[in-house]
């Protein structure tokens, strides 16, 4: 294994600032296309999560040059199909907004211009020269685009797995800025205007974090005169990433049952993890993690689903950036105390030690192989250096697959030491008692 992991290619991004905008170079011929992601974030705040998730689905209807969805799109055509999109989602207490783009490298064309800087250009309009109808957003993409973020989140109530899933973050975290969901509230739209929104988006871009990456064949020399020509923004000295996560201690299992007309119970269960991504003791609560509920060989999933037959689905999954852990599993209604009980006995028996061989060589073996596999992605390890610094640490993948596996049962068992049950949340029909 070792000479697996001193064989890993050594990822050096190179880094430099234009107009307060941290930006990231890996230099690399290992891709055909170029790779280029940015991360604007902001903090958690129930006032502007849903204006803040609204940006984007205007963002891409137009640019300043290209004022009309359909000129925008057929530009990315004339990229040789060039990729564009966005995601919104949370680490930890902040909200993160990230764009990507990729387009074919200019070895692999006849074009007489450069398409790296094109698509810098095309990237940089879209987020910081959008389509203006006066001095504030186009009215009917507004109004279009708040009924597409109604119907995503309308889309989460409708699959209660998911629903399940967000309720219990919301109930463990209410009254933290992690119980709001990234894509905001449903309630909050109506009221969103096209000034209104020019004036969040502002605001926005005035203060938050922008991180630039580009992955291929090119350099930060390259790079940084084209963010600096094409990003028109300016928000002083680059803003950074300062809130931490906050290890909360359990003073009571909070229990909370919800009544909706649902056929199958979905039992879900929130943990407080006593670790997060930038601290020495994360490698052990990912391999707490898996052996736990992250994968087919689990103690989830072999002791709840298959030996107990008490759930449909039962796994695990560690946000690193909270420091929280969630269980998810679908059981029949009836079964509610007993797959709770079994569910315990899991976490009990981690805490106690219980670990095979098998299970510890299994789960070693899954989480070393993905991070292998990272190296095969440009925007897979895109979002490894951005999680380094979203998070304050300075992490490697090699420096991580050796962490995992020099992970022994001591050590997680000290970890299950510091795994602390603190809600358990069951969505039931309406029927019979509680």
């Amino acid at each position: 294994m070792k000479g697996v992991v001193s064989s890993l290619k050594q990822i050096q991004f190179e880094r430099g600032t234009s107009r307060g905008i941290r930006v990231h170079v890996l230099p690399t011929e290992q891709f055909k296309t170029f790779a280029i992601s940015a991360y604007i974030g902001c903090p958690l705040q129930e006032d502007t999560v849903t204006s803040t998730a609204l940006i984007p689905f205007v963002l891409r209807r137009g640019s300043k040059t290209y004022p009309e969805t359909k000129q925008f799109r057929e530009r990315l055509d004339d990229l040789y199909g060039a990729g564009f999109g966005f995601d919104i989602y949370k680490r930890g207490d902040y909200q993160m907004l990230q764009f990507r783009m990729d387009v074919i490298q200019d070895a692999f064309v006849s074009s007489s211009e450069s398409l790296l800087e094109q698509a810098i250009q095309f990237l940089g309009e879209a987020v910081t020269q959008p389509a203006l109808e006066g001095t504030a957003f186009y009215k009917k993409y507004v109004d279009s685009e708040k009924a597409t973020l109604q119907k995503r989140l309308e889309a989460i109530i409708n699959d209660k797995i998911r629903y399940a899933a967000e309720r219990c973050v919301e109930e463990m975290c209410s009254d933290e800025p992690y119980r709001l969901h990234p894509l905001g509230k449903i309630s909050d739209l109506q009221a969103i205007t096209a000034d209104g929104l020019m004036n969040r988006y502002k605001q926005f871009m005035q203060s938050a974090p922008i991180d630039i990456y580009v992955v291929g064949h090119t350099s930060l020399e390259q790079v940084l005169p084209l963010i600096e020509r094409y990003f028109q923004i300016d928000n002083g000295s680059a803003a950074s990433y300062t809130r931490k996560p906050e290890h909360r201690q359990v003073a009571q299992i909070k229990e909370v049952v919800e009544r909706l007309d649902v056929n199958q119970g979905k039992l879900n269960m929130g943990l407080r993890v006593d670790t997060s991504y930038g601290d020495e003791s994360y490698p052990a609560a990912l391999m707490y993690n898996g052996i736990l509920g992250g994968y087919p060989h689990s103690k989830l999933f072999t002791n709840v689903r298959e030996k107990a037959s008490l759930a449909y689905y039962a796994s695990s999954r560690l946000d690193g950036h909270k420091g929280i852990l969630t269980i998810q599993s679908g059981i029949e209604i009836g079964n509610y105390v007993k797959a709770v009980n079994i569910i315990k006995e899991q976490l009990q028996a981690m805490e106690d030690g219980q670990i095979s061989d098998t299970e510890l060589q299994q789960t070693q073996a899954m989480i070393t192989a993905h991070l292998r596999e990272l190296q095969d992605s440009a925007f897979e390890l895109i979002a490894f250096d951005f999680n380094n610094i979203l998070s304050g640490a300075e992490r490697t993948v090699p420096a991580l697959i050796d962490a995992v596996e020099r992970i022994d049962k001591p050590r997680i068992q000290e970890m299950a030491k510091y795994v602390k049950l603190d809600t358990v949340y069951f969505l039931r029909d309406k029927k019979g008692e509680a």
